[in-house]
């Protein structure tokens, strides 16, 4: 995008942690969202539950129900203790058309590597503990790489997940309106994706929510400019955030072309924070779709909140929304008129779970 110059069976364990049939809101959960209940049970999105058999898995798409049946695990290491001493080692491990839920399960430590997952290999985890989360790093940037091939992990597969991981570009940070500047370290362009606990460190286009279906949980996102960007429709649900630009900037460039496509960042019980002073989104193509709800929002938040990247007509195509959004950068005064405040009813199909059909894929991080 242009710069902005402005081997164990997983279905048969006891007591398997997974999401409940429906996967939508509760009516529970709804009626607490809409409500304005406690703040724990506002922050639950989506039900678990515990079950003794298989029956709880039935909505699963059937390749995905084999595919968790049938999990391995390998594990990579900087000592020589692991089955790997690479990431990029243990992702060629898995053999193309792979049918089974590959954990690549990742020691301590900073692997310097840029990766890439092959549409050939569905069914990939990256996993690291939580109290020593393994950071992968490299520094490609568009003007050797282009922009989409500058990530540091990229993934064309489907039913990708990342569990405590650090991924980043360390690219240096750019000035503005440099060309060939755009760094970014999470590229994922497979359908079906889940994020648990990661942090995604860059500067300008930090993250690629390219497309497909995609869910962001306790994530941790920093950029300088556009640092969420890309086609994807996806929800983020208690992610930060946080900007590092010292002027004008925007968080988002959603890239949705009409209101024919289904695309769209859709951010529940987040915050944004940081520094500058930042455009929620801005309208890099005609129908970029944007909804923050339940959402924090610093000083750092722009009073105008929206951003047309200079161009008027998007005024009147693009989809900017927020729901409940609070803290010192919210502001309805001030908001562009273009910028809706959306009703209850109005968002409830952006935050509820079936906005990314989660009861056909969502599942819960591994128990290792």
């Amino acid at each position: 995008m242009a710069p902005i110059t402005r081997t164990s069976s997983f279905l048969s364990m006891t007591a398997l942690v997974i999401l409940s049939s429906s996967l939508g809101l509760s009516s529970s959960t709804r009626d607490c969202i809409f409500s304005d209940c406690t703040t724990a049970s506002r922050h639950r999105s989506f039900d678990q539950k515990r079950v003794d058999d298989d029956n709880g898995l039935e909505s699963l798409d059937p390749k995905l129900r084999i595919a968790e049946t049938h999990r391995i695990v390998i594990t990579v290491s900087k000592d020589g203790t692991g089955d790997f001493g690479t990431i990029t080692d243990a992702v060629n491990s898995i053999p193309h058309g792979n049918s089974r839920r590959t954990v690549i399960k990742i020691g301590r430590g900073v692997y310097r590597e840029k990766i890439t997952v092959d549409v050939t290999k569905p069914f990939v985890t990256f996993y690291g503990e939580p109290d020593a989360m393994p950071t992968v790093s490299f520094d490609g940037r568009a003007a050797q790489y282009g922009t989409w091939n500058s990530a540091t992990v990229g993934v064309n597969s489907h039913y990708f997940m990342a569990v405590n991981i650090i991924f980043e570009n360390t690219a240096p940070m750019p000035t503005q309106g440099a060309e060939g500047a755009q760094a970014v370290a999470m590229r994922i362009s497979g359908n079906k994706a889940a994020f648990y606990n990661c942090r995604f460190y860059g500067y300008q286009d930090t993250l690629l929510d390219d497309r497909g279906k995609h869910y962001f949980k306790n994530c941790y996102i920093r950029g300088l400019v556009d640092f969420i960007f890309g086609n994807g429709r996806s929800h983020y649900e208690d992610c930060e955030l946080h900007s590092v630009a010292s002027g004008e900037t925007a968080i988002t460039a959603q890239a949705r072309e009409s209101a024919a496509e289904q695309s769209g960042f859709v951010f529940v019980h987040c915050r944004v924070t940081g520094t500058g002073k930042a455009y929620l989104g801005r309208a890099w193509k005609p129908s970029s779709r944007v909804v923050f709800a339940y959402t924090y929002m610093d000083q750092v938040v722009d009073p105008k909140g929206w951003d047309s990247d200079g161009v008027k007509e998007r005024e009147k195509s693009v989809f900017y929304a927020e729901y409940k959004s609070s803290g010192p950068g919210w502001n309805a005064a001030s908001r562009v008129n273009y910028g809706l405040e959306l009703t209850g009813e109005q968002v409830e199909p952006f935050i509820s779970m079936s906005f990314i059909s989660a009861d056909t894929w969502l599942l819960p991080p591994p128990k290792l």
